[in-house]
């Protein structure tokens, strides 16, 4: 798993084209919404830079597929959402 300490969780951690087949979310929508949902989508990165989703990345892009292709919110509308839940659940 390149740089990434190999414990744990880290080691469950996959590259971005392993996480868009596991997802059925394609990369560059995974980039896009790392921009869009910065705070909410994080990915580890290597020393060299890669992307390493994690198992609570990979949920979380579930969600965010639920609710931009499936309940039909806007961006705006579903970062609002997210923000609302954490809040909440905090």
């Amino acid at each position: 798993m390149g740089d990434i300490k190999r414990t744990g969780r880290a080691e469950r951690a996959v590259s971005i084209s392993v996480a868009s087949r596991i997802t059925g979310v394609e990369v560059h929508t995974l980039r896009y919404w790392e921009r869009e949902f910065e705070g909410i989508l994080n990915p580890a990165r290597t020393s060299g830079g890669q992307r390493r989703y994690r198992p609570e990345d990979i949920q979380t892009v579930f969600l965010l597929r639920r609710l931009l292709r499936d309940e039909m919110f806007s961006i705006a509308g579903a970062r609002r959402h997210l923000e609302r839940t954490m809040r909440e659940s905090a």
